[in-house]
């Protein structure tokens, strides 16, 4: 008999494996960043085939094989179906997906990550606050997570509130990140800052927000 593992997590990523199977990669609560591979799949009549698309959130139950985990059964709790329905936040969606793809590890203690996650997604489905102002929330604070937010820049000059803000995202727990809202002349800051430190120390472009830059225009974004 096989020793199934139970986990909760969300799928980052879904790709085709053969005719039918699918490899997918989900941010778990116990082990971090895994890969597992789902059997059929993408078989209509599979109950996995809804369960293995990116976004979805629940209980999924796994087993080792020889060289990989496999997955068996899943109970989605949360397919965040809302941002199917606002193209340009499931582009924010995707583009949060490959940073905590590009952040975690297996293996790794990533709760705050997942959680950071799924508060995000959460954020971007809430009608008054501003999409991009979701995502600078969402850069500043897996930085902090990650050990490499160094606090607001030396030199510029910023706004009181926008040092409020930041410093806000820095210390609050994650639950209460998305509770506030700023100026126009806040979020332009907020940009200034969340953008120099990502070029300072992400060393990837996101094909997520190329599209949403492409479609919509760094400028639109502030």
């Amino acid at each position: 008999m096989q020793d199934y593992t139970e986990i909760t997590g969300m799928i980052l990523k879904a790709e085709p494996i053969g005719e039918y199977d699918r490899r997918i990669v989900i941010l778990t609560k116990e082990k971090g960043k895994i890969s597992a591979f789902a059997r059929g799949a993408r078989r209509q009549s599979s109950r996995l085939l809804a369960a293995t698309n990116p976004f979805s959130f629940g209980k999924f139950k796994i087993y080792v094989g020889k060289s990989s985990y496999n997955l068996m059964e899943a109970d989605i709790s949360n397919y965040f179906e809302g941002l199917r329905e606002d193209f340009e936040g499931a582009y924010y969606g995707f583009y949060f997906l490959e940073v905590m793809d590009y952040y975690t590890r297996e293996n790794n203690d990533d709760k705050e990550m997942l959680k950071l996650l799924y508060q995000s997604l959460k954020a971007l489905m809430h009608e008054k606050l501003p999409n991009i102002l979701v995502r600078y929330i969402f850069e500043m604070k897996a930085m902090v997570l990650n050990g490499e937010f160094p606090g607001m820049p030396q030199e510029g000059r910023f706004e009181e509130s926008t040092r409020y803000a930041v410093n806000y995202i820095i210390e609050s727990p994650i639950e209460k990140l998305y509770t506030f809202t700023v100026t126009q002349t806040v979020l332009t800051e907020l940009k200034e800052i969340a953008d120099e430190y990502r070029k300072q120390f992400v060393d990837r472009n996101f094909k997520s927000l190329e599209i949403l830059d492409g479609l919509y225009g760094v400028e639109n974004h502030v």
